[in-house]
């Protein structure tokens, strides 16, 4: 069963699928369009997945692998090194 660790994959996968830089509708459309039915199937994840995107995207920011978000003037989400096939520095 995923938990919020597995969102900080997934969130990282869909900033990637976007070239690096995604605003967090575009993020939450791309989990949920594909992991819509493991979502479904994860107990209280289910309940809280958006706000565990959130989540996702500080832990990412803190291991330096997304951008702050005040570096960010059109509030999206954005890879430090979005050519890096990892999206890390």
């Amino acid at each position: 069963m995923p938990t919020r660790i597995d969102l900080i994959d997934w969130v990282q996968e869909a900033l990637r699928a976007h070239g690096g830089r995604a605003t967090v509708v575009e993020v939450c459309e791309y989990v949920w369009g594909k992991y819509e039915s493991i979502l479904r199937d994860s107990g209280k994840l289910f309940y809280t997945w958006q706000y565990d995107v959130r989540w996702a995207a500080t832990a990412l920011r803190r291991r330096g692998i997304m951008r702050a978000a005040a570096e960010s003037q059109d509030r999206t989400w954005e890879l430090v090194d979005s050519s890096s096939p990892n999206g890390q520095p």
